[in-house]
């Protein structure tokens, strides 16, 4: 845990006001001034080599000298060579050159903004070149114009992140994972340098399972500190890290409403293990006081309602530990999503020539619902129309509705997963669904809100599912290995159950469910809702009009809008904060 900041163009002696920004990542810091550039580290590593033409800053405490001689051996080729969670910047004094890079999974942040792509380039006393873990870190430098990206509104409401590479912050980019960048002469190269294949190696389901639990005892191993925690749910990932690492203490949040509480589990597990366990209920009104941080952490707006739980989390456990294991990763790798699965209906169905399977779809569409409609409706059309991850709060029609017609887009969802589908054009539709989570929604959901959350209390989160070798072992497992009868994860949970219980190990998927829904359902909370939307500048952007027909549909119990909902709530919290409270 740690971040880096820094640009090239100009006022170097504000640097340490951009590193402040960010000093919820770490308190020990670095600065690198020189003619033109300026570079700072907060709680990361910070090096020269040895020769003193070259200075690293990482966004953790990697040894980064051992990065530089990588750098110095294989240049541009370095990423490749490295193994982890990472993202770094070094700096050659002598040629100018940045190199930039962002590890192949996406859980290291890495953001930066170049001249020649912003709108205010002519209005800037220099051409600036600027980078960093968090965009927040920007807004402390007086030649940063903040612009909202218009374009980035209506996708934002059909995934619930941010999914363009231009963030919500115009001329501000992501660096994708598994990419790496050159900076010199005012121009940008990027390229991706990992490209992952999806090949079926043929073994035994028992080889395989005696792999994946080889590596993960070893990897644990690796992650493991002292006095170190661990997250714990009641679902298999988190549970099956818990029971090889057996940390000293493990952390545990729920709500106090059926269905909304796996906190029983992950205490039941935690006395099984022997491990002392820290849990909180989350009341409805702790989840809504935390939402305005929450939203100012993620830097851009995120509507995935767990990241409220992992706040609370984060929070409690930073209260007992420095460093915690988690168990992300699993569901990407090994085919953990219910979206994976098809039914035996749907399996079945769809060995019919797709042709046929198009025609009786647009027949039946026109028909009163009935059973197995839905599914006849989704098999007779190609993946490449409708999937686009774990999260489709509302289709490009349903976003230009209650958008503004300032803030309506020509761009649809299919124009953002169109280029990962071409990467793994004809392969099956499982590879498909993988391949885009693992670009789309793994880096820019999931890791986004574990690496903001935890930063945000200054708490270090370890991934051990997450190292290379890991995922080309899942990448070559057959699919009737990951998706059996069902049961998604399959071999995963197979290979957990060796060393937990059953129940643990075959838990369905649950994850962080949170009762927004019902919580809208009271008055109190309404209201809260119904305020933000009468807000003037909550016209900017949306039909108000269509926001309250929704938020009453919703509190008569006539619709379900409570994700729609959120997910226009979130967005006005982050653009109050970024832009009309500071």
């Amino acid at each position: 845990m740690g971040g880096f900041v820094g640009f090239i163009g100009g006022h170097e002696n504000i640097i340490k006001n951009m590193a402040d920004k960010i000093k919820h990542r770490g308190t020990d810091e670095s600065f690198h001034i020189g003619d033109n550039i300026a570079l700072g580290v907060r709680g990361g590593g910070f090096a020269y080599s040895l020769d003193k033409n070259l200075v690293i800053c990482c966004d953790s405490n990697i040894d980064a000298g051992i990065i530089l001689r990588e750098y110095e051996e294989h240049g541009e080729k370095v990423a490749e060579k490295l193994q982890g969670a990472f993202a770094f910047i070094i700096y050659n004094i002598n040629t100018g050159e940045l190199y930039g890079a962002r590890d192949c999974f996406g859980v290291k942040p890495f953001y930066y903004l170049t001249p020649s792509v912003s709108t205010h380039a002519s209005e800037r006393s220099n051409n600036i070149f600027m980078f960093g873990s968090e965009i927040k870190s920007f807004l402390a430098h007086p030649d940063f114009k903040k612009e909202l990206n218009a374009a980035a509104l209506k996708i934002y409401m059909i995934f619930q992140y941010s999914a363009l590479e231009e963030t919500f912050f115009k001329g501000v980019f992501r660096l994708n994972n598994g990419c790496y960048f050159i900076y010199k002469n005012n121009e940008i190269k990027v390229t991706q340098y990992f490209e992952p294949e999806y090949k079926t190696e043929e073994k035994s389901f028992d080889e395989y399972l005696e792999i994946i639990s080889n590596n993960l005892i070893s990897s644990v191993e690796l992650n493991k500190c002292d006095e170190i925690g661990s997250f714990l749910s009641g679902g298999v990932d988190s549970s099956y890290i818990a029971a090889l690492a057996k940390p000293d203490k493990s952390f545990t949040v729920g709500f106090g409403l059926d269905g909304f509480d796996e906190s029983v589990y992950a205490r039941e597990l935690s006395a099984i293990l022997d491990i002392k366990n820290y849990s909180k209920i989350i009341s409805g009104d702790e989840f809504f006081d935390a939402l305005p941080q929450v939203q100012y952490y993620s830097d851009e707006p995120h509507a995935n309602l767990s990241s409220v739980p992992l706040y609370y989390l984060s929070q409690m456990a930073a209260e007992h530990t420095k460093i915690v294991l988690s168990g992300e990763g699993a569901d990407e790798f090994f085919a953990g999503y219910r979206t994976y699965a098809e039914s035996r209906f749907a399996k079945n169905y769809n060995r019919l020539p797709f042709g046929l399977r198009r025609i009786i779809k647009n027949i039946v569409r026109k028909l009163p619902a009935f059973k197995g409609r839905d599914t006849i409706i989704k098999c007779g059309r190609r993946i490449e129309d409708y999937y686009i991850g774990q999260a489709f709060i509302m289709d490009n029609d349903e976003a230009d509705y209650i958008i503004s017609d300032k803030y309506k887009s020509e761009v649809g969802y299919k124009d953002v997963t169109a280029p990962y589908f071409a990467q793994v054009k004809g392969r099956s539709d499982l590879v498909k669904k993988l391949y885009l989570d693992l670009f789309l929604w793994l880096p820019n959901d999931i890791f986004l809100k574990a690496d903001r959350m935890t930063a945000a209390h200054s708490l270090e989160a370890r991934i051990p599912i997450l190292n290379k070798e890991m995922f080309e072992l899942a990448s070559k497992i057959p699919a009737e290995y990951l998706i059996k009868d069902g049961v998604t994860k399959y071999i995963f949970r197979e290979a957990a159950n060796k060393v937990m219980p059953n129940e643990w190990a075959n838990r369905p998927k649950v994850g962080f469910t949170v009762p927004f829904k019902l919580w809208i359902k009271e008055q109190k909370y309404y209201n809260i809702l119904k305020n933000m939307f009468e807000a003037d500048f909550a016209g900017e952007f949306f039909k108000r009009d269509r926001l309250f027909a929704m938020l009453d549909a919703h509190f008569s119990g006539e619709q379900n809008n409570g994700r729609k909902l959120y997910t226009v709530y979130a967005f006005l919290i982050w653009y109050k904060i970024y832009f009309i409270d500071t």
